[in-house]
């Protein structure tokens, strides 16, 4: 299992949600909106939740309700799409280079590209998979930021493609990651936070200026790279950084970085891949070769298990619609937790390896890595699919993209934006 698709899904490593609003800044602090049905701007959406506010989807997907608009061939990326106006930005691997690209939304035009040397051997184990790059970018509308494999973030100028800047983690802290950058990277109030370089690190938006590095660790876990990527929530009255490593699950300050509280996450050789999800001030996560669990963190020095599931999550972040808790496992088998008892609603027999997941609050959509789409309604008492449409031969590890009637998929080797009808 982890030969065949550890380093496939890693794209969806920068995984998970968080269930409290999250206010986006642009350059210098200027407020942007809340995330909404248009906007897409980083990692499962402006907002890390996966849910897509103020749609209404239709019931079937297939091709008179769900129509190509556009597509364009492209090299290898893992990379999710993200889309800020009128441009979805991706990216891709070729030749031992890495490009960031933009396109028109409205026509699939090419609006800029831009390439830099890029290129890493990935453990033996996983080479199969590919040496491309993974992380999802993240856009401020000012900015486009992305992490190519060999742990360098370099920041565009999201209408020109102009480079700005760039930031060698690897070469300020002395280490390509084993299976290079896979954290996708999340902005507030001009600031971007990384796990990357052996840490957490928080970046000036503007200058490129670390301005303090934390969770430090010359360990051999934490060198060969995370798999998650943090999220911004309130949790009992303080907004922090939350953050999963390959071993610890941790708040920071976001001012300084000190750490907050901690707790270990048991997890086979540190698989900690979904990113953690906030809930009713308490945390839910999940882990290869660990359990899914609600956490409470109230004591900062004792947190505190609040119930414990057998089941285990993968890559797959999971999407939660009121009290309950829709997750793909790593057993490939699809499953409906109620967060309020800890025990699954339902568990469906198994489908793919990886599901990238978007919600309008009534449905979820799921795209499978085998290229399949799925329609499937938020129903605790039974799982119940609604539609379903085979869109690629291709596989499709890069997290899906929504906003208004516009459908992304990023698959292996092309960038295609359907519409709803």
């Amino acid at each position: 299992m982890l030969r065949r698709s550890l380093l496939r899904g890693l794209s969806a490593a920068g995984a998970a949600v968080v269930a409290s609003p999250l206010w986006k800044t642009g350059i210098a602090g200027s407020p942007l909106v809340e995330d909404k049905a248009s906007s897409w701007q980083g990692w499962r959406g402006s907002n890390r939740t996966g849910i897509v506010d103020g749609a209404s989807w239709p019931t079937s997907l297939d091709e008179t309700h769900l129509t190509v608009a556009w597509t364009q061939a492209l090299g290898d990326s893992y990379s999710g799409p993200v889309c800020t106006g009128d441009l979805v930005f991706t990216t891709e691997s070729k030749a031992g280079k890495e490009s960031a690209m933009a396109f028109s939304l409205s026509t699939g035009q090419n609006a800029w590209t831009q390439t830099w040397k890029g290129a890493h051997n990935v453990p033996f184990f996983a080479a199969r998979n590919g040496n491309w790059i993974r992380a999802t970018p993240v856009t401020d509308a000012s900015k486009l930021y992305i992490g190519g494999i060999r742990d360098v973030l370099c920041a565009f100028d999201a209408k020109t493609g102009q480079e700005t800047w760039r930031l060698d983690f690897a070469a300020k802290f002395g280490k390509v990651p084993d299976f290079g950058m896979v954290c996708s990277p999340i902005i507030e109030d001009g600031f971007l936070y990384i796990q990357a370089g052996k840490g957490v690190h928080k970046v000036n938006c503007d200058t490129s200026e670390i301005v303090w590095s934390s969770m430090q660790d010359s360990g051999d876990i934490m060198s060969s790279g995370a798999f998650s990527s943090p999220i911004i929530g309130e949790i009992n009255g303080v907004r922090q950084l939350v953050v999963q490593s390959r071993t610890t699950l941790a708040g920071l300050d976001r001012e300084t970085g000190a750490i907050l509280w901690s707790t270990p996450i048991e997890a086979f050789r540190g698989m900690n891949i979904l990113t953690p999800t906030i809930w009713n001030n308490q945390l839910f996560t999940s882990s290869y070769g660990g359990k899914s669990l609600l956490l409470d963190v109230s004591d900062p020095k004792k947190p505190k298990q609040v119930w414990e599931n057998k089941l285990e999550g993968y890559m797959s972040s999971p999407i939660i619609i009121g009290n309950h808790l829709y997750m793909h496992l790593r057993n490939k088998r699809f499953a409906c937790l109620d967060l309020t008892t800890g025990k699954e609603a339902w568990v469906t027999q198994p489908f793919g390896e990886y599901w990238s997941m978007v919600s309008d609050g009534k449905s979820i959509l799921a795209l499978d890595q085998t290229g399949d789409l799925r329609l499937i309604a938020h129903n605790p008492e039974k799982f119940e699919l609604v539609s379903e449409r085979k869109l690629t031969d291709e596989e499709a590890w890069a997290h899906i993209a929504v906003l208004n009637d516009q459908v992304i998929v990023r698959s292996q080797k092309a960038l295609t934006l359907y519409k709803w009808s």
